[in-house]
């Protein structure tokens, strides 16, 4: 029983075997079969013709061959037609004398029509046949270029061959371009120089764009460079040759036309050792000049570093100097394109380059007005040349010792006639320095931070000891006459100038600030800020001048009273400790003073002293050709660093000290009305300043409202200097 179902069991297996064997060979092996590639065969038709004309060396009455390899004939795109299909005249044999030429046009019309107007029009009837061959062995189009094309242009497809475009052709890129992708096509191709063709400058950027402008072409082969058509349509160039201009350069005058490289390839015309010479077709001269500069001997020597034109200029979008967006426009041309390699730290510690140019550059007049947008203030450049651009010992160099006047003198006529122009490169608020400029930094690094503490301490404890112990406040309404219409004129002239000056002035040197962006929006064409920071100044001067004048002219005998009343005396240094004592708690004995306080004093005399400072650095400043005419030119850094210190000293001044006098002393709050009117509450008086009031009183100058209030012989209970008298039922 095991044994016939075991028989049973093979007999299964075999039977499924041989229905898997015959299954295979229905179905697969016939197509396997039909896979294979068919031999071509000659049509059936043309075995008459062929049996003749498929004789080797078989030729004409004339002695041309009319031999056809059937074969050849058979896998050609005519292999589908028969021969009495373009010999249609043929109509029996022996055949005619004559037999009329078969004109491809009478199938090729279009194609016919469009290469009479190409380039290879000029070849004539043989046009087709020179690069179609034999027309029983036409070979289809994809298989014809490039190899058809170097039966003439050699050199031209040997070159294309090499090239990147060629490289990828060979590895089976499909994106890979060939002659028709860029001269269009191959019945229609023109001369570069014809309007028409693909290739003429005009257009040349349109077909390069066909894949550099295709985003996800330049994905896919990881090409860095974004946009690079639209950039450069945007160029110099690219405008220029959009307007019709015959020399202006293409992609095909940097990149090459045929023989087109990647950049880091040496043979590249855009590799970094051969961009002089490719910019240098069309800029001769300026490559020359470049070669023999500082830069161009570097890049000689094989400074991979070493700046090129492309590096200075960019690449595809290159603008000229005089518009806002280009890399060497004189309002970028420091920062943007020299600092790029100079505010390096690693290529000064490389190559030994002073780290200190680029930020004293930045820190310098020069440097913050181009910063702020100016179009006309030196750059980098203007000192050091564009191309010419020789280390400063080179008697060549724009910034030798020996050139320094005649450098300068372009925008500063007459410097260094009278004194050897010294280091140009000086920060004035930090780094080396000439001693004085030295001197005077540390003198305010030390003089800011101190005063600005004192007022902080003095005027903190004075707001703290009125707000603790505040009284109520008794307004009898009476009032003193605190400034004339001449101290009130002079004053209104600092109130509208002296804020001008500190924001114009601190405009300049942070010009990136959001605050001072609006005033400078103008900077491009005409230096507004500056107008208006030195308008500013001459109103504040004319005050100043106008308050001297009252003093020592219009009223002299009350200006003699009021400066002996200002001048400081033993008793300032006195009321000053008696303030602090009394503001920290160390003496209930409230400080009384005369016509003017040590506040008021320190701050008049102050003002006088910072404005004669102000006016002489600003005018040393402002008139910089009679300073660096007549003075070393440490004169004019030591101006620059007094300029701008003694400034934060005033604005921290004014904010500091005259604002909480006037506005934020609670016994004052929230004006002190006298720059308005002149007057002033005569209850400020009466207990900071009684013997002021009572002479005041005896010489009928309290303006009252009614009759006057005796507070004489009441007690001082307030407790603060200038305090109100205590409230009244």
């Amino acid at each position: 029983m095991l044994k016939r179902m075991q028989r049973a069991t093979g007999t299964i297996w075999r039977l499924r075997f041989a229905c898997a064997v015959l299954l295979l060979s229905v179905c697969v092996l016939p197509l396997q079969a039909s896979a294979q590639p068919k031999e071509a065969h000659p049509l059936k038709q043309d075995e008459t013709c062929l049996g003749c004309h498929s004789q080797a060396g078989m030729t004409s009455a004339s002695g041309k061959s009319i031999s056809i390899d059937s074969v050849k004939h058979a896998a050609s795109v005519h292999g589908i037609l028969g021969c009495a299909d373009c010999h249609t005249t043929i109509k029996d044999f022996p055949h005619p004398d004559k037999v009329p030429k078969v004109r491809c046009s009478t199938c090729h019309a279009e194609e016919a029509s469009h290469v009479s107007g190409s380039i290879h029009g000029t070849l004539g009837d043989g046009a087709c046949q020179s690069c179609h061959g034999d027309p029983h062995e036409v070979a289809p189009a994809a298989q014809t270029a490039p190899a058809k094309c170097a039966q003439c242009h050699a050199d031209e497809v040997k070159e294309f061959r090499r090239s990147i475009h060629g490289q990828a052709a060979a590895a089976g890129d499909p994106d890979a371009p060939n002659c028709l992708s860029c001269h269009g096509s191959v019945h229609q191709i023109q001369l570069s120089s014809e309007a028409a063709s693909p290739v003429a400058k005009k257009n040349l950027p349109d077909t390069c764009a066909s894949c550099h402008s295709n985003q996800q072409f330049l994905s896919r082969h990881k090409i860095p460079f974004a946009h690079p058509v639209e950039l450069y349509r945007q160029s110099v160039h690219g405008r220029a040759v959009a307007d019709g201009d015959g020399a202006a350069a293409t992609c095909s005058d940097c990149h090459g036309s045929h023989g087109i490289f990647p950049p880091k390839d040496a043979r590249s015309k855009t590799n970094h050792w051969n961009i002089p010479a490719t910019c240098g077709q069309c800029h001769s001269d300026i490559s020359k000049t470049y070669l023999e500069s500082v830069h161009g001997q570097a890049m000689k020597a094989g400074v991979s570093a070493a700046p090129v034109c492309s590096d200075c200029h960019g690449e595809h979008l290159i603008l000229g100097p005089k518009e806002q967006g280009s890399l060497v426009n004189a309002a970028r041309v420091s920062m943007a394109t020299c600092g790029r390699c100079h505010s390096d730290e690693r290529l000064a510690l490389r190559y030994n380059l002073p780290a200190d140019r680029i930020p004293s550059y930045a820190d310098s007049y020069h440097g913050l007005a181009a910063r702020g947008g100016s179009q006309s203030v030196a750059n980098c450049a203007s000192c050091h040349g564009v191309h010419n651009i020789f280390r400063s010992s080179d008697p060549r160099s724009t910034v030798n010792t020996a050139n320094l006047p005649k450098t300068c003198g372009a925008c500063h006529a007459g410097a260094g006639e009278h004194f050897v122009i010294g280091p140009v490169h000086v920060q004035t608020t930090t780094g080396p320095a000439h001693p004085v400029v030295k001197w005077i930094r540390w003198t305010y690094i030390f003089l800011i931070p101190a005063t600005l503490t004192f007022m902080v301490m003095h005027n903190l404890l004075d707001f703290l000891r009125k707000l603790l112990r505040r009284q109520p406040r008794h307004e009898s309404g009476g009032q003193v006459s605190r400034m004339n219409l001449n101290f009130r004129i002079a004053h209104w002239g600092v109130i509208l100038s002296f804020p001008t000056l500190v924001f114009t002035g601190f405009a300049l040197k942070y010009p990136e600030a959001f605050w001072a962006r609006p005033l400078l929006l103008w900077e491009g064409h005409f230096a507004f800020r500056g107008l208006v920071h030195r308008s500013a100044a001459v109103v504040l001067l004319a005050s100043t001048i106008y308050h001297v004048i009252h003093l020592s002219v219009i009223n002299r005998q009350d200006g003699a009273r009021f400066l002996r009343a200002m001048f400081p005396d033993v008793r300032d240094v006195t009321d000053l400790l008696q303030v602090f004592s009394y503001n920290l708690g160390l003496t209930n004995v409230e400080p009384k003073f005369t016509k003017f306080n040590y506040a008021e004093k320190v701050e008049y005399w102050a003002f006088m002293w910072g404005t004669v400072v102000m006016t002489v650095s600003g005018f040393l400043l402002w008139f910089n050709n009679f300073t660096l005419r007549y003075f070393p030119k440490w004169v004019s850094d030591a101006a620059t660093a007094v300029h701008y210190y003694e400034a934060l000293l005033a604005t921290f001044s004014i904010l500091l000290w005259h604002f909480y006098m006037v506005i934020f002393d609670p016994l004052v709050y929230p004006m002190d009305t006298a720059w308005l009117n002149g007057k002033v509450p005569a209850d400020h008086y009466r207990h900071s300043r009684p013997e002021y009031l009572r002479a005041l009183e005896r010489a009928h100058l309290v303006d009252l409202p009614s009759a006057p209030v005796d507070y004489e012989d009441e007690p001082a209970t307030s407790d603060a200097p200038g305090g109100n008298p205590p409230a009244k039922d």
